[in-house]
């Protein structure tokens, strides 16, 4: 396993370090800095999108035949690196990373002219329409029905734990075609235009932080052209598992881990133990801090493996599982240590005080403002994308074979 970068690889570094110099400005640094969850606040995240497109690189994993910048495995890593170390907010990624994928894979010629071109630039907002009430991690039970009507599908049921859906113009979706045979076999993958049409309620989820990231929607006689149907009708499961591909294999932790370490160290640094010392010198803490940041160099070499596998043309394969459950665990653990670190100032609900360009002055130092905030959002974290316990089956079956 070489490690070592190339000078091509340099040169690319030393690009991006340029692009972010130049067009990450303090505002959208700022909302960043501000962000609980998986994504920076919706007008942020599309600012610093719209800034990506303009140079060709909101959709890393592209191939350049469908407007890609056709990265390599480490250019990619490099990129996400760089933008993770310079504080540069998360995107969306429903379109560019998961359905953009399928429709280059399964979607047909009309399918990708119309939809692809308007995933990179982000013209268009797309959600998730996988999860429902009663089929999280059991997918297959899904319930929502598309009755065929002529030249369209008739939409009833409901989706739950959709991220952006208020946000969202277009949403992919899984829904029961057939309730022969088995329960994978009856479902089809269909995307779904207009999310303003008649039938559709998009009701909002607040989340423990008292983040509005999540909702349910519901669908009452909501028509789809046939036309919208991505793969056979009642092969959805195949696309499904495609998408999850991408899903849970195209993050890398370690990047954004490490950023939050070097956080923790100068939260812990600055914070008493109670004891007149610095927390960051007393010896349990320092202990558990310590177990965690090993933690993540083991996770960043697994990665840096998965990642020479890709450049050498392998897939992750069960590595994309473990690196989930690695980095996600890490992620909440780092985390619960900060809100620790924080004390007291973790106990006040402002969410008044982090939402960008309130001026709304928060209670205690800065760095304990999104502390508590991000504590319990990532309690999700080994929830979504495939709960860690379905990852650690992939794992058991694929790898020790039990």
């Amino acid at each position: 396993m070489d490690l070592a970068l190339s000078d091509d690889d340099l040169a690319f570094r030393d690009e991006v370090r340029d692009f972010i110099a130049t067009n990450l400005t303090d505002d959208i640094l700022e909302g960043s800095r501000l962000a609980t969850g998986p994504f920076a606040e919706f007008h942020i995240g599309q600012r610093w999108l719209e800034k990506l497109a303009a140079k060709g690189w909101s959709a890393p994993m592209w191939p350049v035949e469908h407007g890609g910048p056709g990265w390599s495995p480490v250019q990619r890593y490099i990129f996400d690196a760089e933008c993770t170390a310079a504080g540069a907010p998360s995107v969306l990624v429903m379109g560019t990373r998961m359905v953009g994928p399928v429709l280059m894979h399964f979607g047909t010629d009309e399918q990708k002219s119309k939809y692809l071109p308007r995933i990179l630039s982000g013209e268009d907002v797309w959600c998730q329409g996988y999860s429902e009430p009663g089929s999280g991690s059991d997918l297959a039970s899904l319930k929502t029905r598309a009755v065929r009507d002529g030249d369209d599908y008739v939409i009833n049921g409901s989706k739950i734990w959709t991220t952006y859906a208020q946000h969202a113009n277009r949403m992919f979706c899984l829904v029961r075609t057939s309730t022969e045979g088995k329960a994978q076999e009856g479902i089809s993958f269909i995307l779904i235009d207009d999310f303003n049409a008649p039938g559709i309620t998009v009701d909002p989820i607040i989340t423990m932080a008292g983040d509005h990231e999540v909702n349910q929607v519901f669908f009452e006689d909501v028509r789809v052209p046939v036309a919208n149907l991505v793969g056979p009708e009642n092969k959805g499961w195949t696309v499904a598992k495609y998408l999850l591909e991408f899903e849970r294999g195209g993050d890398t932790y370690s990047p954004g881990l490490h950023a939050s370490i070097r956080h923790l160290k100068a939260v812990a640094a600055s914070e008493a133990d109670g004891g007149g010392e610095k927390l960051l010198d007393d010896p349990t803490f320092a202990a558990r801090l310590a177990e965690v940041e090993a933690e993540i160099m083991a996770l960043e070499i697994t990665e840096k493996q998965v990642l020479c596998e890709a450049a050498e043309g392998r897939t992750p394969g069960a590595n994309g599982s473990i690196m989930k459950v690695c980095g996600s665990e890490s992620l909440q653990k780092t985390a619960e240590l900060t809100a620790e670190a924080v004390a007291y100032y973790a106990a006040p609900h402002q969410k008044e005080a982090r939402t960008v360009g309130s001026n709304v002055a928060a209670i205690g130092p800065d760095h304990a403002l999104t502390a508590m905030p991000r504590h319990l959002n990532h309690r999700a974290a080994s929830i979504y994308a495939g709960s860690n316990e379905i990852q650690r089956n992939i794992v058991a079956k694929l790898v020790l074979g039990l």
